[in-house]
């Protein structure tokens, strides 16, 4: 029987390619190898990355000749048509998502939801109802917009974004809903860059000032390496690299990916679930 509270983290930015998915992805095979029950409800209708993502796997495992061994999620989408409930009412689309949410509750001991790059009421819906939001961001001003404004001459910071009022929404909605525990926060330095160091510290002196004016804490996210582009079509991530799980080649690499792997679980506090074996070498 699973928790009857399960853990559910949304990953959110109303900023488009920040990375959300890719970090959803990567936190749910994280779990499932470490041994949770996870479900996962993708609510980017349109594009819904994280759902073909798993179909993908599912497709993948399907078609090896024996049992790879490969733990896959609970998938309770809203729709299996995104698209078509893209297009259905307000009222349609938030009773999808409230039958897809509960059925995920009674299933799992976490629940990951993705949302869309852009602000809609099903997105607002998951985040007042989050534990955990995890919100990546790129390494630039571009991205930080969404959270923080600063002023153009001095770079100082002026005021919360649009995307931390959102956060600062759910977080009243949470404590009307009578919920004893805080929403906790955290903001992923998502595709670093290895050059630009003199910007990179000026974002980062900007988080700093925001993360304690609205409340959330910062760690590393996943880089931008070519492993996780050349994984997804398969449905894979650099955790279910094995003997038997090899559709592309193995290098040392891959290692340190799962290093990073590991790192991006201990920062949004899911360090318990990190007992995975390292990756064979060749």
């Amino acid at each position: 029987m699973a928790n009857a509270q399960p853990h559910v983290i949304v990953i959110g930015n109303e900023k488009g390619g920040a990375g959300k998915s890719t970090i959803a992805v990567h936190l749910t095979t994280g779990l499932l190898h470490g041994g949770a029950r996870v479900a996962v409800i993708d609510l980017d209708l349109r594009q819904s990355s994280m759902a073909r993502f798993f179909a993908s796997r599912a497709a993948w495992i399907a078609s090896q000749s024996e049992d790879v061994g490969l733990p896959q999620p609970l998938a309770r989408h809203p729709s299996e048509d995104g698209v078509a409930l893209a297009k259905a009412s307000a009222e349609e689309q938030m009773a999808a998502f409230d039958a897809a949410f509960e059925r995920a509750r009674a299933d799992a001991e976490f629940v990951i939801i993705d949302t869309p790059g852009g602000d809609t009421p099903l997105s607002r819906a998951a985040h007042a109802r989050a534990d955990l939001i995890v919100t990546p961001m790129n390494d630039s001003f571009v991205d930080f917009d969404m959270l923080g404004h600063v002023d153009p001459v001095t770079l100082d910071l002026q005021k919360p974004g649009l995307y931390s009022e959102i956060v600062w929404e759910a977080r009243k909605q949470r404590a009307l809903a009578g919920q004893r525990a805080p929403l906790d926060w955290i903001v992923l330095r998502n595709r670093l860059a290895s050059v630009e160091a003199r910007n990179r510290k000026r974002v980062d002196d900007r988080l700093m000032a925001l993360s304690k004016r609205v409340g959330f804490r910062t760690g590393p996210g996943l880089r931008d390496r070519v492993v996780y582009r050349e994984l997804f079509p398969f449905g894979l991530t650099v955790a279910d690299l094995s003997a038997k799980v090899r559709p592309v080649p193995v290098s040392l690499s891959h290692v340190s990916t799962r290093q990073e792997l590991r790192a991006l679980l201990h920062a949004v506090g899911l360090s318990q679930w990190t007992g995975e074996e390292l990756l064979a070498a060749e």
